[in-house]
């Protein structure tokens, strides 16, 4: 029977440390997530987000918002728990000699495990043989290289998801708060053309292949809310890619590779992003740009003096081709992570928020 338990938990022990290991210092693949993870946040999230849906918008995004971090504490907890456990069952197996006269629990086993794996001398309790003293050090070693990946992962997190703000904020100026395509497309070309188009959402590429590196590598950040409720960093990637499409479908060839070059990599991102937390793509359940608001927006399009280098129809089929390349993965994406997509076409809001404070 002792032995039994030693094996299960040197087994538990190995485990817990394979998975900090994979979560906190191995760069992830897309096919390689820690199972426990992957567990809890699929586990918690659903009635999280039901309890969610009850209340009000603002009272919603404030409770999503918070999933994030707890989350990343609960599994953490989740993690050091199961190691002391399995300490304690080696304890356990090896007969519990931690006290001179012998009479040792199971529940001393799991207090010494504890408490040496927080760095504290537990009270009444030493290692008395040297199975016990090898598993005291390694429960020791344990407990202070937790602390120290730790340490090392939280600004790493912080940084990441910082740096993805500021970007998503910087969206807010020309595409209005939620963002829109058709404004961004409208006020970008407005005073350039198709090449100024281009040329800035050529600025959009590093930041979808950084989003696309951060967020493999710390799938908790797709839970992390803006600061804003009409912004996030899903919907900024679907305006940068319905951008990008209508300007590839709209502009004559060879004038805006930029712009190909940031939908690609956009594209492998939100593909990627969906194969890792396993959501089969979803096209939305209503055509996000029908024929009447395209026709809109392009004559929005030439109002402004910026004319498409085809005819409609081939704009169309284009855009249609383009489109379901990408749409059913965002659609995806949003669903499981309670993200509103933005339109294609919206209309002059005054409540983008640099135009707004809690004041007014």
């Amino acid at each position: 029977m002792r032995i039994l338990v030693g094996v299960l938990g040197g087994a538990l022990v190995v485990s817990m440390l394979v998975e900090i290991f994979v979560s906190f210092l191995l760069p992830r693949r897309v096919k390689r997530d820690p199972r426990i993870v992957r567990s809890v946040f699929d586990f918690t999230w659903r009635p999280w987000r039901r309890i969610a849906r009850l209340l009000s918008p603002q009272a919603a995004d404030t409770m999503l918002g918070m999933y994030g971090p707890i989350g990343l504490v609960v599994n953490l907890v989740l993690w050091v728990s199961l190691m002391m456990v399995g300490y304690a069952c080696l304890q356990w197996a090896g007969g519990s000699h931690l006290a001179s006269n012998g009479t040792v629990d199971f529940g001393n086993d799991l207090y010494f495990s504890a408490a040496t794996m927080a760095a504290s001398a537990p009270a009444g309790l030493s290692a008395h043989t040297t199975f016990a003293r090898i598993i005291q050090v390694i429960d020791a070693g344990s407990g202070l290289a937790v602390v120290a990946i730790v340490i090392g992962y939280l600004p790493a997190l912080y940084q990441a998801f910082s740096s993805r703000e500021t970007t998503v904020s910087q969206l807010d100026a020309r595409a209005g708060s939620p963002p829109s395509a058709g404004r961004l497309v409208l006020r970008t070309a407005k005073h350039g053309g198709w090449s100024a188009l281009s040329e800035y959402l050529a600025g959009w590429e590093t930041w979808a292949a950084e989003l696309m590196e951060t967020h493999l590598a710390y799938p908790v950040l797709a839970y992390f809310r803006s600061q804003h409720i009409n912004q996030n960093w899903l919907s900024a990637m679907s305006t940068i890619l319905d951008a990008c499409a209508l300007t590839i479908a709209c502009a004559p060839v060879g004038t805006v590779d930029s712009a190909r070059f940031t939908f690609a990599i956009a594209r492998h991102a939100v593909v990627d992003l969906s194969y890792s937390f396993r959501v089969e793509p979803l096209p939305p359940p209503t055509d996000r740009l029908p024929r009447e608001a395209l026709e809109e927006l392009l004559g929005q399009l030439r109002e402004t003096g910026i004319e498409p280098g085809v005819d409609f129809a081939t704009v169309e089929e284009r855009l249609g081709r383009m489109r379901a390349l990408y749409e059913p993965y965002i659609n995806a994406l949003g669903d499981r992570l309670e993200l509103p997509l933005p339109q294609w076409l919206a209309p002059e809001s005054p409540t983008t928020n640099w135009r707004t404070t809690e004041w007014h």
